[in-house]
């Protein structure tokens, strides 16, 4: 259950940390969605390590194409 917990706030503290972020959305995505994947993929396969790094190119690769989505309509 720490293991949850501890994943969640990482994750929570670096989407956090990622809102004051001033640069292109499609970093901004790429970061926010690697943390927040790893997160969740920790929290969903118990804390293993392939879980949490499926769950971070995953969700790295989702915010990538939301980001770059994002600058083609904000441009």
């Amino acid at each position: 259950m720490m293991k949850h917990l501890i994943a969640v706030a990482i994750a929570l503290a670096s989407a956090i940390g990622l809102a004051g972020c001033g640069s292109r959305a499609e970093t901004v995505g790429t970061v926010g969605g690697a943390a927040v994947g790893a997160g969740v993929g920790s929290a969903v396969t118990g804390g293993s390590t392939i879980g949490t790094l499926g769950g971070a190119a995953a969700g790295g690769y989702i915010g990538h194409e939301a980001g770059q989505e994002y600058d083609r309509r904000h441009r």
